[in-house]
């Protein structure tokens, strides 16, 4: 059965401090399935701090999202950098297996530098690949924006590479591109129907193509991307894997939209039934 999961990084941003201890509070006021839990650079130096809080909360956390600075790092393509990178990595594999997390979602590329070096980032995932799977965790690769070409095209470049490579889709990112229809074309439904494609951002788009200053991550009804004909098409390809929401959900005081997400999730339960 898909899971309904809430992305912490929805309910924890820099207005409330990025406070990971608002969690404790936030679990019984979701109606969500569970978390993606989302890792900021300023908590590695609070790891121990983080994990004595988060483990006694028990809170359901099938997927991680790994820190994305890792993906900027790599995106450098200097040695110095990819040390860093793969360092950090490890980091992120340890803190998902003391979360009970099985599934990684990760920027491969990411920052100012972004894909214009993407073969720096290419060569650098079957050894991240390798070390996921040495935690327990299945790696997968997000179709985040580019700065030089387009996701699709760098998902396919690292197929050539990794035929094994896992994939989650991000549908504001996407749209983003101008790649939803792409994602519907015959030609690309082995991403689905061949199971490269484990996961699911479930995410609204208020702008055009390549539209920067509308690149915000909104709920379901907050733009024009047509979730009905998504679910159907999911339905289709008999997609199994579950869906999380990233929607940005606090205020600039920081106080956390619950009802917003709440009414999301049953959106979602609803195209899904």
């Amino acid at each position: 059965m898909h899971r309904i999961l809430c992305s912490t990084g929805a309910l924890i941003g820099r207005p409330n401090g990025r406070d990971f201890r608002l969690l404790s509070c936030c679990a019984e006021r979701l109606k969500c399935d569970g978390f993606e839990f989302m890792m900021y650079d300023s908590w590695y130096e609070r790891l121990e701090e983080l994990s004595r809080f988060l483990l006694p909360l028990s809170l359901n956390i099938p997927v991680m999202h790994c820190e994305k600075h890792i993906g900027e790092a790599l995106s450098a393509g200097t040695e110095e950098k990819r040390r860093e990178a793969e360092a950090h990595f490890e980091v992120n594999c340890q803190l998902a297996c003391a979360l009970g997390a099985k599934t990684m979602v990760m920027h491969l590329w990411d920052g100012l530098p972004s894909d214009r070096m993407i073969h720096h980032n290419v060569a650098a995932y079957p050894a991240l690949r390798e070390k996921a799977l040495a935690h327990g965790i299945d790696l997968t690769v997000e179709n985040v924006v580019c700065a030089q070409q387009d996701p699709l095209t760098h998902w396919r470049t690292l197929l050539e590479k990794a035929p094994q490579a896992h994939f989650t889709y991000d549908t504001k990112m996407a749209a983003f591109h101008g790649q939803t229809e792409e994602m519907y074309a015959p030609e690309n439904s082995f991403l689905w129907t061949e199971g490269h494609i484990v996961h699911l951002h479930v995410n609204d788009y208020a702008g055009g193509y390549k539209e920067w200053e509308k690149l915000r991550t909104l709920h379901i009804g907050e733009g024009q991307i047509d979730f009905q004909r998504l679910f159907a098409y999911l339905r289709r390809v008999a997609y199994a894997g579950d869906y999380t929401v990233e929607a940005t959900s606090f205020l600039p005081d920081g106080i956390i939209r619950f009802q917003a997400l709440n009414r999301t999730f049953d959106r979602i339960r609803a195209l899904t039934a």
